[in-house]
């Protein structure tokens, strides 16, 4: 097996940025999106606010710091995750008349080592950062895709 050390921070918007993930959805889509990652011999580092996805993140957006092996290209791996994961969120809520959907874009930002950290305090304190204004706007400026 190679030895990779690759980092990314990836971002991408509900459609429209329409407000699509309440806690509920949070609730089903973070783990679905770390169970795909898995499936991918992915490694999720951070997703919004928390490994443990109790507090909750935002409603229009995503942000993941993640390690992607080079046999599999970004771009396959954000296709198939926000495949996965608006799939399975129509499929959970079906009842609901529930209709999730991801933009077609998204964001991606590579990572050295030293900042992995970093990011993945960023992410874990998303709801805090949006509430204080204290985002960093490269990283959220998600109305371009």
């Amino acid at each position: 097996m190679p030895l990779w050390r690759l980092f990314y921070h990836l971002v991408w918007a509900t459609k429209d940025r329409q407000p699509l993930i309440s806690p509920a959805h949070e609730k089903v889509l973070y783990p679905h999106i770390q169970g795909k990652a898995d499936f991918l011999e992915c490694q999720l580092h951070a997703i919004l606010q928390g490994r443990g996805y109790a507090n909750g993140g935002i409603e229009d957006h995503i942000h993941l710091i993640v390690s992607i092996p080079p046999k599999l290209s970004i771009s396959d791996f954000a296709k198939r995750i926000k495949g996965s994961s608006c799939r399975y969120l129509n499929q959970e809520f079906a009842e609901d008349s529930y209709q999730f959907a991801w933009q077609h874009e998204y964001a991606v930002f590579s990572l050295g080592e030293q900042r992995l950290e970093w990011a993945i305090a960023y992410v874990e304190n998303q709801k805090q950062h949006h509430a204080t204004g204290q985002i960093v706007k490269v990283l959220e400026q998600t109305e371009s895709f």
